[in-house]
């Protein structure tokens, strides 16, 4: 995380509840910075470029993908369920954000290049949620030859596509998370637990 201002917080602020509202497309520096009560020389002073600030507001603003705390992962389900629940907490509040950039291919591009200049991208939450899943092989409740990317991804499709389905309807929280984490993550937990 970058270094810490009162400005550089009260812009990154106003740019979680602005690009909320109005999507990546949809808000111009200019409208980031006046939010914030900065000129858009205040916001520059923080931030290279749109990207690098959407990125900072993903980072810093929104819903962490983590473990649970160990007190609440006692077993393999309880940490699959956490992993599920954080990701559907991250991508129903992250969806109205970057859903605009598809409403057209040179703006898709023009955002995909952005955000690659800064060495991030979508294609990073599978790679996290693999080093989350070692940790767990690691503490021995996944198996030492279960395939951990493919574990991965399964539980990123699984979340994507109900945070999707309530970014749709308008939510911006999964309202029965704890139990369709659990649901969803219960074929899986007998293909990775060790014997």
């Amino acid at each position: 995380m970058a270094s810490s201002s009162p400005a550089r917080e009260r812009i990154l602020d106003a740019a979680a509840t602005v690009l909320s509202q109005r999507g990546v497309a949809g808000a111009t520096t200019r409208e980031l910075a006046r939010a914030a009560g900065y000129s858009e020389g205040m916001l520059y002073k923080h931030f290279s470029d749109k990207h690098e600030l959407f990125l900072a507001v993903l980072s810093e603003r929104m819903p962490r993908i983590e473990l649970p705390a160990a007190s609440d992962r006692s077993d393999l389900t309880s940490s699959l369920a956490g992993i599920v629940s954080a990701l559907l907490a991250y991508f129903t509040r992250t969806f109205p954000m970057s859903v605009s950039i598809f409403s057209t291919p040179d703006l898709l591009a023009e955002h995909r290049d952005g955000v690659r200049a800064h060495g991030a991208g979508p294609e990073s939450v599978v790679p996290l949620v693999v080093r989350l899943l070692a940790e767990e092989r690691a503490a021995g409740r996944i198996r030492p030859d279960a395939d951990l990317e493919a574990a991965a991804h399964l539980l990123v499709g699984l979340a994507f596509h109900r945070a999707y389905l309530a970014a749709y309807e308008g939510e911006m929280e999964v309202s029965d998370a704890a139990d369709f984490a659990l649901r969803g993550i219960r074929p899986l937990v007998p293909t990775l637990a060790p014997a």
